[in-house]
């Protein structure tokens, strides 16, 4: 097994939150890599692992969407790493769809001199991960409450992190149980469409299935639910105009997202779609409304539009 010390580093998963994660864990703490989007490759971008700074930083470089690295960017990754700097440390990222794989042309580029490994976190696992990230974060938390977070705001690592912070914030120095998360996030059942929206914008059809099986079960209004959906849509179509290389930040500011994290995650959904796609989603979702309000039930209009939203068009059309 390569070390942890390893110079180059390949980690990819579904998931780009927890990829950043891992990328940062591998940097360690105080260390500012340079970042570049795969596809924003200019050339030369290895110089700088190679050359000693001046003042003794250390040499970092995180490429992200590693999937879509240009040829020239393959090229002079390989001569890098024929003879890459000891005292450098580069990562390359790599977010695939559900159940995909990382491309082997980027494993056979890292794999004889680097790590490859996969990030994940299965949904069993997940309360203990939340302990662990409020551990990192000096958060005293009861396991019931890991468990109830999960419960209450769904799969979304990165929104399960941001809720950690924010418990932090209101109970700093106090244990945080289960009812304490209760009184925190009552009345945020968006938090539960925020997670059928990203299930149903990966084209996760069984996952956004059951998380909108799950608002129903629990008396959710259909109505808010579609609202929902058609504020992440529309979020998506604002992010589909904007040019594909727009740095996070500029394209969180430009989109409108109050996060570079939600801009990266919604470039991943919006890219699954072309803009005429979403145009037909957004037909699909105007139709929902007008049905729910003339008297149609939710159980019937919305697993319809996810069905529509997901790609299932066919048996979307016959429901």
């Amino acid at each position: 097994m390569t070390p942890a010390g390893a110079p180059v580093h390949l980690v990819w998963g579904e998931d780009p939150f927890l990829l950043r994660l891992a990328a940062l864990e591998i940097f360690g703490q105080g260390v500012q890599p340079r970042e570049i989007e795969a596809g924003d490759w200019q050339g030369g971008e290895t110089a700088d692992l190679s050359t000693p700074s001046l003042f003794g930083e250390p040499r970092a470089l995180l490429v992200t969407d590693a999937r879509h690295l240009p040829e020239d960017a393959s090229r002079e990754l390989a001569a890098y790493l024929a003879a890459p700097s000891p005292d450098a440390t580069l990562v390359l990222s790599a977010t695939v769809g559900e159940r995909g794989r990382v491309p082997a042309g980027l494993v056979k580029l890292v794999q004889p001199i680097g790590e490859v490994r996969e990030v994940k976190v299965a949904r069993k696992d997940l309360p203990a991960w939340v302990g662990r990230r409020a551990k990192a974060k000096a958060l005293e938390l009861a396991p019931d409450a890991s468990s109830a977070l999960v419960e209450r705001l769904g799969e979304d690592p990165a929104t399960l992190d941001q809720a950690l912070d924010q418990l932090g914030s209101a109970f700093a120095g106090t244990r945080v149980t289960r009812q304490l998360v209760a009184e925190q996030f009552r009345g945020l059942g968006d938090q539960h469409v925020w997670d059928l929206c990203d299930r149903a914008f990966a084209r996760d059809l069984p996952g956004a299935m059951r998380s909108l099986a799950t608002l129903l079960q629990s008396g959710a209004d259909a109505l808010p639910i579609l609202g929902g959906i058609a504020s992440r849509l529309r979020d998506l179509v604002r992010v589909r105009s904007l040019p594909d290389r727009m740095p996070p930040g500029d394209l969180a500011r430009a989109a409108g997202l109050r996060f570079e994290w939600q801009a990266r995650r919604y470039r991943e959904s919006a890219r699954r779609f072309s803009m005429e796609e979403l145009v037909d989603i957004h037909d699909r979702v105007v139709e929902a409304d007008r049905a729910l309000k003339s008297g149609a039930t939710g159980d019937v209009v919305l697993p319809a539009l996810v069905l529509a939203i997901t790609g299932e068009r066919a048996l979307a059309e016959r429901t």
